[in-house]
């Protein structure tokens, strides 16, 4: 009989569900202000006034404005709150934070919305599993490409996986890249159990369903998995980062300098005629 680590019904939302749709609300409206340039103190200080006051969220939000006076970062201050922010939550501020990085903090807090959003449940949206869950963070990763060893490390100390998922999260950690996702979807899922003639006990972490799509996914690209978990079982999507459009503002830069260089060039061609004409440049001449 295989193992199975699917058959417990881990806590998503360990926090409570209240707690995770006020997080959501606060990882939304944080992106959404930023764009307008506000500074972080005003913005969490407006939104410390919306949020449920039954909920920890308001002291949460005191203590990283205390600290973002200080420190300035959100990161070191979700780091101190690891009772109520997740390690996985405080790896990606972290990475967003990064100054030489590249993943965007807007893309970051979209993330963490939907992942709270996730856990909360709720009308209209799929049943949160820890297998759900898991493949959403593993995304997360991926698309980022934030590092499996730091983050998937991070994923580990998740307090929604137990001991069995966390070791297996840990053990994969040096795996990743050597082994294709789907195969390591596919071998512990009860899809692979049921068709397995193999004697030896199987760890079961993922349900029949994921195990035939992984199966179909094969040698493919693990995007390809992702996209057809998402369509397939209703699993959270992993925002794509923001693609900006520099080109008319690079547009606007190189005509400005083209300008600029043909009254260098104007000057030049006049100083080599006899000399440059200084009273144009001249302002209104008042009379005395």
């Amino acid at each position: 009989m295989a193992n199975s680590a699917a058959e417990s019904t881990p806590n998503l939302a360990p926090l409570g569900v209240e707690e995770y749709i006020e997080q959501a609300h606060f990882f939304r409206a944080l992106a959404e202000r930023m764009k307008s340039g506000s500074p972080a103190q005003e913005i969490l200080g407006s939104i410390r006034e919306e949020v449920l006051a039954t909920t920890k969220l308001p002291m949460a939000i005191d203590f990283l404005l205390s600290e973002l006076r200080q420190v300035g970062a959100f990161a070191a201050a979700m780091r101190r709150l690891g009772h109520y922010f997740t390690a996985f939550q405080t790896f990606l501020m972290a990475e967003a934070e990064k100054e030489r990085g590249k993943f965007d903090l807007r893309t970051g807090l979209e993330i963490l919305r939907r992942e709270a959003e996730y856990r909360a449940g709720g009308v209209g949206r799929p049943v949160a599993t820890v297998a759900g869950l898991f493949l959403f963070q593993f995304e997360a990763l991926c698309r980022a490409r934030l590092g499996y060893d730091r983050g998937l490390e991070a994923v580990a100390k998740d307090p929604s996986y137990d001991d069995t998922w966390r070791d297996w999260i840990l053990k994969i950690r040096r795996q990743v890249g050597m082994v294709d996702l789907a195969d390591l979807v596919y071998v512990h899922s009860e899809h692979y159990a049921q068709r397995s003639k193999d004697a030896e006990p199987t760890l079961i972490l993922f349900g029949e369903r994921e195990g035939r799509i992984a199966l179909a996914n094969r040698k493919k690209d693990p995007l390809y998995l992702f996209n057809s978990l998402h369509r397939q079982m209703g699993y959270p999507e992993v925002p794509r980062a923001e693609v900006q459009n520099d080109e008319p503002a690079l547009i606007h830069q190189a005509l400005r300098r083209l300008e600029q260089l043909e009254k260098r060039i104007q000057l030049v061609e006049e100083e080599q005629k006899g000399g440059i004409d200084l009273t144009k440049f001249y302002g209104p001449q008042k009379e005395l």
